[in-house]
């Protein structure tokens, strides 16, 4: 990872990139010094995938960019932490849904406290105008 002054410079894709790297890291570590769970970036991903909804497996694998095989192995291992349910489709034998536990609502909801101190922590060193436009920036169409 490179530190501040090397990010300066970095073009727009790879101060981004660096940006990104750099706060999973941290929101990762934040989970686990806090947790007796751990829980990978790439579970999280799924996870925040399956938050209040009852998505197939299939659909999941289809809207994360982790191969298919991959995506299967963590929500496996998300299963057997006790995090996700993996249930029938109605009226289908082929598909399964995912549903996270009351367990994995819980830790998710404990991560996302977690991810809304780090923003305030980053509001506070850079002016909350500043993170605020940084969401609306990154929310726009960028017509790619």
């Amino acid at each position: 990872m490179i530190g501040v002054i090397g990010i300066q410079h970095l073009d727009l894709i790879d101060s981004i990139s660096e940006r990104h790297v750099q706060l999973r890291r941290i929101t990762e570590k934040l989970w686990n010094d806090n947790s007796e769970v751990s829980i990978s970036n790439s579970e999280w991903f799924i996870m925040a995938r399956i938050y209040k909804k009852q998505p197939t497996i299939s659909a999941v694998s289809r809207n994360v960019d982790i191969s298919r095989q991959a995506t299967h192995k963590f929500i496996r291992s998300l299963e057997s932490k006790g995090l996700v349910e993996i249930k029938n489709v109605e009226n289908n034998k082929k598909e399964k849904c995912l549903e996270l536990t009351a367990f994995g609502e819980e830790c998710y909801v404990k991560n996302e406290t977690l991810k809304a101190e780090l923003e305030r922590k980053i509001a506070d060193q850079i002016g909350a105008e500043q993170v605020i436009l940084l969401k609306e920036i990154l929310k726009l169409d960028w017509g790619l």
